[in-house]
């Protein structure tokens, strides 16, 4: 009985092995003649096998890999200690347990073993892993016992007293001689080690203010442990509901590094919900008569490597920018704690249910220098994208044949190329693409970006989000952020984030700025005709037509860039985008003056050096921000600084003999103005003299500036 609202699909992806009762889920569909047919439930006997593609485990181990790669080190090609929840027959464990042929597994346990291996070689103990994978069936008792490190051994659960060699004691940090197996289990779920992979059923850690029946696993009550015990460096959860959330949180809080299950093992259902997607196109062929039963089932399993891709870009993606607002977290911790207000009045976020920490909670953990944790992180961008999805889906541009990528982006590239007509015909094709959209745009920008753009602009969610895939286009971004990517392990994982951060910085101060226009109800093509040329040329200007000081500041940044390993090409790139925001300011005058960039540019920061506005934007970046109101303020401050400089520029191109320099022209306009220049000149130097500047300074500075710009207009 289906109980809640009319939706478009529902997608049943069961747990706990019961993955052989889609078949039966989807004859039920077929006999009901409901219209999903045997896309009702994902897998079964004509759907993707996902312990044959192994793509949970290989979502999760995107994580892993990530979290390494953040800790300077590389698990694909140097060997690390791994404690393990399962066995080799299990899809989660037995595949994750096969990603990487330097996995020193030191111990493992299931429902049934204990295996202990205290100095494994790890060529040759993953040889024998791959062999129990492969063996139907398979337990620990299988495993090879000659190929066990002296020591160790496989020890069964049901004995009341395990011996503890001294092989064991030493790896573990074990004291006792002997301990009853589920003793033992807890002393290796607290051991020092690199990774603690969970690939099992059942609830291990609890957080320390937890008592096991708020877990509610009774079975694993004498083993439990506490977030705050744990030792390893790293988690990787491709099972689900090991932890509780609130021992992730702890765990995090005492430095560990982790996400939360629903991130690390989210592969499988992404591969059930473009298995559907896929299954509702090729249904809607087959009763075209233009695709036979067997056609669509040999097509379907062709994709099997495509839409394995698809996933795991998408995990790629997602951990990413988890690691990135994590990098960013000290200098937008407030940003984050009014995230969490936006998503409790936006998206139905119930903080207690989630276990995020309240208001004052929040600013007791700032008092003490301590903010968001990552499994936090990863609960807010979670619903940060269920929000944009819902709102997206409805958006009056969502049909807007410039985003259609994002639709055929949803398909493996052969079906979107053989039968691209019917991808955009598809029954749900606002769904998929709305979906796409929200992970583009929350994985490139990160989860406070909209809220923090719809929260100091006034715009609606909806006019953010096209804002900012409009500057994403025009500024080229994705094209930068794709080669930042392909740097993995050739440069560290800091530097990957300094140029990240530097491309969001551009795209913030960007999407203000269209928000802004008012030609920001322009189309996306409208947009990208004006802006993505004009900028291309502005690009090569730069650093020639910069003040003498931004080209130090640059140039010193592209050393930094240069001595991290970061190519010159890149480097120049990157750099050059720390002095892009006013582009569109340029681009704008030139259209109406019809002046050429270059001219622009010049008069640009002329006019800047002349009143000194490089210098008092870089005070008012300085400014502290000890609230949201002050946040704003800054934000807009800036805003209206830029707003100002242009207004003088566009003054100056359009008004002001245009045969002398830029220096020149500009002169000359201050002496036309010589009472209200004087005046604005005047209020900056007093702001300069003072020692600590308040908000209200900059406010009376900025209305000068504004007197001064209206006044040329009017005069001019």
């Amino acid at each position: 009985m289906k109980r809640d609202d009319d939706d478009p699909y529902l997608v049943v992806a069961a747990d706990k092995g019961t993955a052989t009762f889609s078949d039966i889920a989807n004859d039920l569909s077929d006999q009901y003649g409901f219209w999903l047919g045997d896309g009702f439930a994902s897998g079964g006997s004509n759907g993707y096998d996902h312990k044959q593609m192994g793509i949970t485990a290989k979502g999760a181990w995107v994580s892993v890999q990530r979290h390494f790669r953040e800790l300077g080190r590389d698990i694909q090609k140097e060997d690390f200690t791994v404690v393990g929840i399962g066995d080799m027959s299990g899809d989660v464990f037995g595949n994750g347990m096969l990603l990487s042929k330097h996995i020193c597994l030191q111990a493992a346990f299931n429902h049934l073993h204990i295996f202990i291996d205290p100095q494994p070689n790890a060529a040759r103990s993953f040889t024998e892993r791959a062999r129990l994978f492969k063996k139907a069936g398979s337990s620990w008792e299988d495993y090879n016992a000659s190929l066990i490190s002296k020591g160790g051994g496989v020890f069964s659960r049901k004995s009341k007293s395990i011996d503890i060699s001294s092989q064991m004691k030493a790896c573990f940090g074990i004291d006792a001689d002997s301990l009853p197996p589920d003793q033992l289990i807890s002393a290796l779920l607290v051991s020092s080690v690199d990774l603690l992979w969970n690939g099992g059923i059942g609830t291990y850690v609890k957080a320390s203010a937890e008592n096991h029946q708020e877990v509610g696993d009774k079975a694993n009550d004498s083993l439990r442990v506490n977030g705050n015990q744990l030792r390893c460096k790293v988690i990787g959860e491709g099972g689900n509901l090991g932890f509780t959330q609130l021992a992730r949180i702890e765990y995090a809080m005492n430095g560990g590094v982790s996400l939360t299950d629903f991130i690390d093992n989210s592969a499988g259902v992404d591969c059930s919900d473009h298995e559907v997607n896929i299954k509702i196109l090729l249904n809607t062929l087959g009763k075209a008569e233009r695709l036979s039963e067997n056609k669509r089932s040999s097509l379907l399993h062709s994709m099997t490597e495509d839409v394995s891709q698809l996933v795991l870009d998408n995990n790629y993606r997602q951990v990413q920018t988890i690691g990135l607002a994590n990098y960013e977290m000290e200098f937008r911790n407030k940003e984050y704690a009014g995230l969490i207000s936006y998503l409790e009045d936006n998206a139905g976020l119930v903080r207690d249910l989630e276990f995020l920490p309240g208001v004052e909670q929040l600013d007791e953990r700032i008092a003490k220098g301590q903010f968001l944790s990552r499994p936090e992180l990863a609960t807010v961008t979670s619903y940060m994208k269920m929000h944009l999805k819902q709102v997206l889906v409805t958006a009056d541009y969502i049909d807007d044949d410039y985003l259609e990528n994002f639709l055929f982006d949803a398909f493996p590239a052969s079906l979107s190329k053989k039968y691209r007509a019917a991808v955009f015909k598809h029954p749900l094709r606002r769904e998929p693409l709305a979906t796409q959209l929200a992970n583009f745009v929350v994985n490139l920008v990160g989860p406070s970006f909209v809220y923090r753009m719809v929260e100091s602009t006034g715009a609606s969610t909806t006019d953010v989000v096209k804002a900012a895939v409009t500057a994403i286009d025009i500024f080229a971004i994705e094209k930068y952020w794709q080669h930042i990517e392909s740097l993995d392990y050739k440069v560290s994982a800091d530097t990957q984030a300094v140029m990240m951060t530097r491309l969001t910085r551009l795209l913030r101060r960007a999407t203000r700025w269209l928000l802004r226009h008012e030609d920001a109800g322009m189309t996306f093509t409208d947009a990208k005709n004006t802006f993505f040329a004009p900028i291309v040329s502005i690009r090569k200007m730069f650093p020639q037509k910069l003040p003498s000081d931004f080209k130090q500041m640059g140039q010193e940044k592209f050393d930094d860039l240069i001595a991290a390993g970061v190519s010159e090409s890149l480097a120049q790139d990157i750099t050059r985008c720390e002095f892009l925001f006013p582009a569109t300011s340029f681009v704008d005058i030139s259209e109406a003056s019809g002046e050429r960039l270059a001219v622009v540019i010049e008069v640009y920061y002329a006019v800047g050096e002349e009143l000194q506005l490089n210098l008092l934007g870089k005070m008012i970046n300085q400014l502290h921000v000890s609230n949201n109101w002050q946040a704003l303020a800054r934000e807009s401050y800036l805003d209206d600084l830029s707003w100002q400089q242009r207004v003088l520029t566009s003054n100056i191109v359009a008004n002001v003999d245009k045969t002398g320099s830029a220096a020149g022209r500009v002169n000359k306009w201050s002496v036309e103005n010589a009472k209200s220049f004087t005046r604005a000149k005047e209020m900056l130097e007093f702001l300069k003299a003072e020692q600590e500047p308040d908000y209200a300074m900059f406010s009376v500075v900025l209305r000068e500036l504004q007197a001064l710009a209206q006044q040329t207009i009017v005069e001019n």
